[in-house]
């Protein structure tokens, strides 16, 4: 059977220091960011995931974004070693977490850069965003974690935003979704779909048709549930502000078998 873990890791008190690059600066409100969190974790678990919480960063403003420290691929943990230099003690508890899960654990070394954010895997396919926090030693050093496994990795070009998963993430069916205006080449997924709002490239496979997604993308909900799937939402409006989306604040553990 399959493994339904997810790695959670609560909001740093600092979160309101959080990096932008590619929006204005916003006053993030931390007590509603921590509300929203735990309303996150919860909409995980009632969709039969258990949530393991990494061990918290505080001194790491950006820390809740699990996400971008690790990538997985079947049983393999890949630390990332971020293109943000002030981020990279993040990778610390998440180490010791995938570890304690039983994974094997590798690294990116320098001169390599990658954020897990920039990963999006669609089957055996790993799609690798070579923009501002992943650079091309980063994208070789991922080929060669994964490739003797059976992954196959492509790389994308990313600049309109922060990640390749900023733009691009993938229904159950292995389609491609994205907000055009934001995706520098949808050609280079086999199948893509465009949807209507920038939040709505953003979903979450929580298992069957259920997708769980931001409560700021209504129209491209709807036309998810036009195509016979089931959002879940969640409002994620002060991680937002920091480029956060559904995909950033967990690290799905599919693959780890008993």
């Amino acid at each position: 059977m399959p493994s339904k873990k997810a790695l959670i890791r609560r909001p740093s008190p600092r979160l309101d220091e959080g990096l932008v690059t590619h929006v204005e600066r916003e006053k993030v409100d931390v007590d509603l960011a921590l509300e929203q969190w735990e309303a996150y974790a919860e909409a995980l678990r009632a969709h039969g995931w258990e949530t393991i919480e990494v061990d918290p960063a505080d001194d790491c403003p950006d820390s809740v974004f699990v996400e971008d420290t690790v990538v997985m691929y079947k049983n393999v943990a890949l630390i990332a070693r971020s293109g943000a230099e002030s981020r990279r003690e993040e990778t610390d508890g998440v180490e010791e977490a995938v570890a304690r899960l039983g994974c094997s654990v590798n690294w990116i070394w320098e001169p390599g850069t990658l954020d897990g954010g920039d990963v999006l895997k669609i089957g055996d396919t790993l799609y690798v965003g070579r923009g501002g926090r992943t650079n091309a030693a980063g994208v070789q050093q991922v080929r060669a974690a994964f490739e003797p496994l059976g992954a196959r990795v492509v790389a994308v070009p990313v600049s309109k935003v922060l990640h390749l998963k900023s733009a691009v993430t993938a229904l159950p069916d292995g389609t491609a979704v994205g907000h055009i205006p934001k995706v520098d080449r949808p050609s280079l997924f086999p199948r893509f779909l465009s949807v209507p709002e920038e939040a709505g490239s953003h979903v979450v496979l929580l298992g069957g048709p259920k997708l769980l997604m931001a409560a700021s993308a209504p129209q491209t909900a709807e036309l998810f549930v036009d195509l016979g799937f089931e959002p879940v939402t969640v409002d994620i409006s002060e991680f937002e502000k920091l480029e956060g989306c559904v995909t950033c604040l967990s690290v799905r553990l599919r693959d780890l078998y008993a």
